[in-house]
């Protein structure tokens, strides 16, 4: 497995594609019964395969909603968080995207969760071919450094300040 989501625009809102609305976003610890059923949803993961004790899954909303835009899977590791997955909402896939900017939250939350464990914004990732390491280099400064996966990602201290310095989201990453 490796990330295939894509990066379309770092912005410090969403952008709701229609209107050009912006549109303030939170986000939070996704619960089980969030999780239930995503793929009879439309969501291309299982994500209820995920939960285990060291992989938290957040979810990203637009304040005041509770329809969820993108979610993504963390594991906090020895100096790094790891996005083990994340995935935009169906109704955000490229064919039918309501909201742009998903993607780049999903990685800002595991910016945000590593400054908090005092990683200073450092995470790794692996992307799922190399069409897609070269996006994520240009999307968010993300370095490939191969190793124990082929296409494995790190996003350093002074990439991750680049990306996050873009985002106003406002979230709780819970205990």
């Amino acid at each position: 497995m490796g990330l295939d989501i894509l990066i379309d625009k770092l912005t410090p809102c969403l952008i709701e594609i229609k209107t050009g609305e912006v549109k303030n976003t939170v986000f939070m610890l996704a619960n089980e019964i969030e999780l239930r059923n995503l793929p009879q949803k439309g969501w291309l993961f299982d994500w209820e395969q995920l939960e285990s004790g060291n992989i938290n899954i957040y979810k990203l909303l637009v304040e005041d909603s509770d329809v969820i835009q993108g979610l993504v899977a963390l594991e906090v590791m020895r100096g790094t968080v790891y996005v083990v997955l994340a995935e935009s909402a169906p109704h955000n896939q490229p064919q039918s995207k309501t909201y742009e900017g998903v993607g780049g939250h999903l990685f800002a939350i595991a910016i945000k969760l590593s400054i908090r464990n005092g990683f200073g914004g450092h995470i790794h990732f692996d992307a799922k071919n190399l069409k897609l390491v070269q996006h994520y280099k240009d999307a968010i400064f993300a370095t490939h450094i191969g190793g124990f996966h082929e296409y494995r990602m790190d996003v350093d201290e002074d990439a991750a300040l680049k990306v996050i310095e873009k985002y106003t989201l406002e979230g709780e990453f819970g205990t």
